[in-house]
């Protein structure tokens, strides 16, 4: 399970919001996949970062499919039910905290609003299976798993996000991840200081 807290990264969230939103907005279903999306932060922040920046009726059209091969017995539950300990939210900006959380049952929990919970989607799934979850995604989202493969493994994981990556569509990576070579050809830098990636389409 990958180490992560809610907005974390958060040049890389602006430049989803900024880069990324006005073409995925231009599509009839905005699908994303978080890989590797750890106990749920990363999927939600993303989710939080869209709403805040596009109406209600056009969020109900984004589909974030969060996956990770954790095998922790509740780990499903946790996102599903978007509930998460005060350590766990305290970094969240107080205006966006106000906005989508409330206390929950038990004292000490805050749950993320039923609107943010809609949107989030999550299934286990091991990425060197090299089976996407589906096709047609207009971002895909790998942060620090990519970090434990080898550079044969990302090569072909990364290969087959190209596959499943809609004409055009974005993978974003770690800060600190470079492309491997022999995966350049598939993917254009977005920008300099960030790892966002567009995909350029192969001739057949």
């Amino acid at each position: 399970m990958a180490f992560t807290y809610f907005f974390r990264d958060m040049q890389t969230l602006e430049l989803i919001r900024d880069l990324v939103l006005p073409t995925l907005r231009t599509r009839k279903y905005i699908d994303i996949w978080d890989a590797g999306c750890a106990m749920g932060p990363e999927p939600y922040s993303i989710a939080i970062i869209l709403r805040e920046n596009m109406g209600q009726f056009l969020f109900r059209n984004v589909r974030i499919f969060a996956s990770d091969i954790e095998e922790h017995g509740s780990f499903g539950d946790i996102i599903r039910e978007g509930i998460y300990e005060e350590e766990e939210v305290k970094r969240i900006p107080r205006e966006i905290f106000n906005k989508y959380f409330e206390p929950s049952d038990q004292q000490g929990q805050f749950q993320i609003s039923a609107e943010i919970r809609r949107s989030v989607r999550y299934q286990k799934h091991n990425l060197l299976s090299l089976k996407p979850i589906r096709e047609g995604f207009g971002l895909i989202v790998c942060k620090n798993v990519l970090l434990h493969f080898s550079e044969p493994e990302r090569v072909k994981v990364i290969k087959m996000y190209h596959q499943v990556l809609g004409d055009g569509g974005f993978l974003v990576t770690e800060q600190t991840q470079k492309m491997p070579s022999k995966a350049a050809h598939l993917f254009e830098p977005v920008v300099s200081n960030a790892s966002l990636f567009r995909k350029v389409k192969i001739a057949t």
